[in-house]
């Protein structure tokens, strides 16, 4: 498979740039003052408890909601200036289901692709290749109400990578789906940043998804706590490994469930 490459070798533009980006419901601030970014073909973990605001943000960089206070860049193209050119490179597997059950496999992927413009034989081609990709060969004339909830989180990747995205946002991908399940979905998605060099933001509240090699960004309460190398970011805090680290920035309990004071 291959996906639209926006720089040439050499080129340092971010996969995503997020600057000073804050938000609010009302009087309630869900996002403050927020700045990151993460470079191409790189899995960046976007890490917080229930209610640190990492759907709010997924839902700004997808421009589900508009930016008001601060910028969001993807591959340069700023999501409110050029929406257009910004989520052409940028594909999304959102934490609700979203296959219609009704159709098949084959149909919810191809109905997406001519939503993309990409038809006929080029469709039939991307959709056999991405069902193998993520493991699902075989199974396009499959009613998608007859798969299991982890099957049918593939089928959502394959759509998402269809238009051949260079970024790849998951929102609480693995949620629901059993340890074998959550595994191979996450082994999947990090084959792709190796093979085919696309940036990934993986959100998730699930320490255990979180690698050595990988990068990290930890909100607590809409507050960017920690950004960078999961080594550096454990060095920076006194830690001695994430869980340790992730436990101290977001105020939890042994336990890793419950939000201590202040």
């Amino acid at each position: 498979m291959q996906h639209m490459r926006t720089s040439g070798p050499g080129d340092e533009v971010a996969a995503l740039d997020v600057r000073a980006v804050s938000h609010s419901y009302g009087q309630k601030r869900a996002l403050n003052d927020v700045s990151f970014s993460i470079a191409p073909a790189t899995f960046t973990v976007l890490l917080g408890l229930n209610g640190a605001g990492k759907t709010t943000l997924f839902s700004l960089i997808s421009h589900l909601y508009d930016t008001r206070h601060g910028s969001i860049r993807i591959f340069s193209h700023d999501i409110r200036r050029a929406s257009g050119e910004a989520l052409r490179r940028v594909g999304i597997v959102f934490q609700a289901r979203t296959l219609d059950l009704d159709l098949s496999v084959y149909q919810n992927l191809s109905y997406h692709a001519s939503l993309h413009g990409i038809g006929g034989r080029e469709a039939r081609q991307r959709i056999a290749a991405l069902l193998e990709t993520v493991d699902m060969q075989g199974r396009q004339h499959d009613k998608a109400r007859s798969l299991s909830g982890g099957q049918m989180r593939r089928i959502e990747i394959a759509r998402a990578l269809l238009h051949r995205p260079s970024l790849l946002l998951l929102d609480e991908a693995t949620v629901g789906l059993d340890i074998e399940s959550r595994a191979g979905i996450l082994a999947t998605i990090r084959k792709l940043v190796q093979a085919e060099g696309i940036g990934v933001l993986w959100a998730t509240h699930l320490i255990d998804e979180v690698e050595d090699a990988d990068h990290v960004v930890i909100l607590r309460r809409g507050d960017l706590v920690a950004s960078g190398k999961v080594s550096d970011v454990i060095r920076a805090n006194g830690g001695s490994s994430i869980r340790e680290t992730f436990s101290k920035l977001s105020r939890v309990d042994a336990a890793g469930m419950t939000e201590t004071s202040p």
